[in-house]
């Protein structure tokens, strides 16, 4: 049976980072929905695609504790995303950039990875405790609605996720903002708390 605990327990961190070192799911809230996540390693990360019945041709994203852990998993930060991230980050903005060659294959298919700072404080903590990166992706069956409280990510997930940590109902409940980069050239691939207009306003600032 999963371990349910609350975020703001003082042990919950620890289990939920022992979970993750023994190659185990963990299931989180966010400032946009719950997420289920694992450490950057390919088992774990195929325990991912099989809890949300995910095709592997998706990749996962990666949510990180601060801005400077993004050196862990990209390999280049163009200028317009750097601009994005001083504004947006810690936010419900997720920026596609090169990858790393190092990171387990099954993350990404392609050259590229989503990453993104959360604005919940709890989360930024355990991701923190867990190395500063974690893969993460919403806690539903794929093409599902997404999990906005730590009762639907069980109905979703159930035995699959070793530690629920519950944060109550997610404060924004619409996934994240993707966007991707021709060069220095944003191109928003899905349009979420954070509008195009809004990241264009920053962007067209002299």
């Amino acid at each position: 049976m999963p371990h349910v605990v609350h975020v703001d327990y003082p042990e919950a961190a620890g289990m939920a980072v022992d979970a993750l070192q023994a190659g185990q799911l963990i299931v989180l809230p966010t400032d946009t929905v719950y997420g289920v996540g694992a450490l950057l390693d390919a088992a774990a990360i195929d325990r991912i695609f099989a809890a949300k019945q995910r095709p592997p041709d998706r990749a996962v994203p990666v949510l990180l504790s601060d801005r400077d852990a993004v050196t862990q998993v990209i390999r280049e930060f163009p200028g317009a995303a750097q601009r994005l991230a001083q504004v947006f980050w810690p936010g419900p903005l997720t920026l596609i950039l090169p990858k790393r060659d190092d990171l387990p294959p099954n993350l990404s298919s392609m050259p590229t990875v989503g990453v993104r700072v959360p604005a919940h404080a709890a989360a930024r903590s355990v991701i923190r405790a867990a190395g500063g990166v974690m893969a993460v992706t919403s806690a539903n069956r794929s093409d599902q609605t997404p999990a906005c409280t730590v009762q639907a990510a069980i109905a979703y997930l159930s035995d699959a996720v070793a530690v629920y940590l519950d944060g109550g109902p997610c404060p924004g409940g619409v996934p994240s903002t993707v966007v991707a980069f021709d060069g220095d050239r944003p191109r928003v691939l899905r349009e979420g708390p954070i509008t195009a207009a809004s990241l264009h306003r920053v962007l067209d600032r002299v």
